[in-house]
């Protein structure tokens, strides 16, 4: 009889399949079996005209009762960080249930196969739903980074998608002189689901971690189907999608690269590890706003969420623009000293005020240009900018963590075809 937890094979229509056999109480009809294949999906097989043959029983390790994380000193070390969501998960496959990973064992066991590729420290910061992480979050995960990067492991995060890129970005201003990749991955879909795609991404998150990448960044699907992941700039990178397994975009970037098949490509030039120590500079000024106008938006709501703030970000229409009546309180906050950062609420392209009367204007008012940083990307920059730097004009300038790009002609185009 087969079981849970048993490695089978399977032959049907001249083709072999092998793998584990998975809880399958998705399925009503009785004749279906899941089964986890060797490169880490998980399909549905009808078992009707089909030959199957168990090749190993259902054992402990199977039924992943964790033991000690395996260690092999001719394999370079990392660190690997939970944080919660759907990737630090793992599949009880005599239940089928999927629990959280709530140890350093339970997190390092979620996906086995990484221990071929390298030794594993591991450590749960916290375990929280990406839409619970705040600000605070983002400090400690820095500080924790830095511990490890300094002890001479590249580290990878395991983190919810949701403000995946979030965390990400505030950890790509407050890191400096990495000396080696710090890498966030995350799952859209669940170990025990057949297209879960934690295994490619964290298999993928790990061969980008021993890289000579100096860079923070997001390794996530490429597509829909298995091929592999990209690897984005943190400070470029968006969750564009719901749910499809390819939902992170390089935005007004391309990838740094692409991790196929177990191998490497990259698409444009990236930061070099230093060989200096990692310096952390965690502060933030939390008390920073990012507006959405919007047609119809009253001036009195404007002023409301606007008062006692330290800073604002506005994602404007278009090229940068909001409704004329608006720039006499722009102006007041700026001479207030209140820095006012623009960008735009288009997917693609960058801020230009100069071509439009209202553009010039917000200039005028002391409005600094957003170029083509995201508006998330904007306010967490400028929360780090008023904790970190004198000249906060100056700064926002600047590009500091590759999240303004040189200007470029763009054209449209499918964001989900490369």
């Amino acid at each position: 009889m087969v079981e849970v937890g048993d490695k089978v094979e399977i032959r049907k229509n001249g083709k072999v399949y092998t793998g584990i056999v998975m809880p399958h109480h998705a399925f009503s009809d009785k004749n279906v079996v899941v089964i986890k294949l060797e490169n880490g999906y998980n399909i549905g097989i009808d078992l009707r005209g089909c030959e199957l043959k168990v090749i190993e029983k259902r054992t402990g390790r199977v039924k992943r009762k964790f033991g000690k994380i395996p260690s092999n000193k001719k394999k370079p070390y990392i660190a690997l960080l939970g944080t919660g969501g759907t990737i630090a998960s793992y599949v009880d496959y005599e239940t089928g249930a999927v629990y959280p990973a709530s140890t350093p064992e339970e997190l390092a066991f979620a996906v086995p196969e990484i221990f071929e590729l390298c030794n594993v420290e591991t450590k749960i910061l916290f375990q929280k739903l990406s839409e619970d992480i705040i600000p605070k979050d983002w400090q400690r995960m820095a500080r924790e980074t830095a511990k490890y990067l300094n002890s001479g492991k590249p580290v990878i995060i395991a983190h919810g998608t949701d403000t995946m890129s979030y965390s990400a970005t505030a950890l790509a201003f407050m890191l400096k002189n990495l000396n080696f990749p710090v890498v966030f991955v995350g799952s859209q879909r669940s170990s025990d689901r057949p297209s879960s795609d934690a295994f490619i991404n964290l298999i993928s998150a790990v061969r980008v971690a021993l890289t000579d990448i100096g860079e923070v960044v997001v390794t996530m699907h490429s597509n829909i189907s298995s091929d592999g992941c990209f690897i984005h700039r943190a400070t470029k990178v968006r969750k564009m999608h719901s749910s499809r397994r390819d939902a992170f975009i390089s935005i007004n970037a391309k990838p740094i690269g692409k991790v196929e098949n177990g191998t490497l490509e990259f698409y444009t030039e990236y930061k070099k590890v230093s060989g200096e120590k990692v310096k952390v500079m965690s502060k933030l000024d939390e008390n920073v706003a990012l507006i959405y106008y919007y047609p119809g938006f009253k001036k009195e709501d404007f002023e409301k969420i606007t008062e006692d703030k330290n800073g604002i970000v506005i994602a404007g229409t278009g090229l940068g623009h909001i409704k004329a009546n608006f720039i006499k309180i722009i102006k007041k906050l700026v001479k207030d000293g209140i820095p006012v950062v623009m960008t735009t609420q288009c997917i693609e392209g960058r801020v230009n005020m100069n071509v439009y009367s209202n553009g010039r204007k917000l200039l005028k008012a002391g409005v600094i240009s957003g170029e083509d940083m995201l508006p998330e990307t904007a306010l967490i920059k400028l929360m780090w900018v008023l904790a970190n730097e004198e000249n906060v004009e100056e700064a926002m300038k600047k590009n500091i963590a590759g999240e303004i790009s040189e200007r470029r002609e763009i054209g449209a185009k499918n964001l989900y075809e490369m």
